[in-house]
């Protein structure tokens, strides 16, 4: 099976989602998330935090890890875990060649279009709600 993790980042104190905008040949000029692949032999936290700081440029200081969300294709071959990471304050990434921009949106304001898999997750209700719950806590 074909593992992946990724990172939805929440800031306290703008409200508001990193989103990156892909280059390369798969899905480019969507925008997604922070992610990629479980290397053997590391934890799925090992690989989200590995990913963070490849394609952020740096760890930034992350107050909360949640998970929001374990989805596996109907024929198991394909796992993909996603997390919401909550930071203090907004950051600037210094994006590697994975990604050419980057915003801070609103949730229900997020860009367009949305890495076809980031859509697919955004359209339950039960992780909506999930991600407004997280919301709440920061109030």
């Amino acid at each position: 099976m074909l593992n992946n993790c990724g990172a939805l980042f929440y800031s306290q104190s703008s409200k508001r989602y990193l989103f990156l905008l892909r280059a390369g040949r798969r899905y480019a000029n969507t925008w997604g998330l922070v992610g990629g692949k479980i290397e053997k032999d590391e934890t799925v936290i090992q690989a989200l935090h590995r990913e963070i700081e490849e394609e952020l440029g740096f760890a930034p200081t992350i107050e909360r890890v949640i998970p929001i969300e374990t989805f596996t294709s109907d024929n198991m071959a394909f796992c993909y875990h996603t997390f919401l990471c909550s930071v203090k304050n907004e950051f600037i990434p210094i994006l590697n060649h994975e990604h050419f921009g980057y915003c801070w949106t609103p949730i229900d304001h997020y860009p367009k279009p949305l890495h076809p898999k980031v859509w697919n997750t955004f359209s339950f209700d039960v992780i909506r709600q999930k991600i407004a719950l997280v919301e709440a806590t920061f109030v």
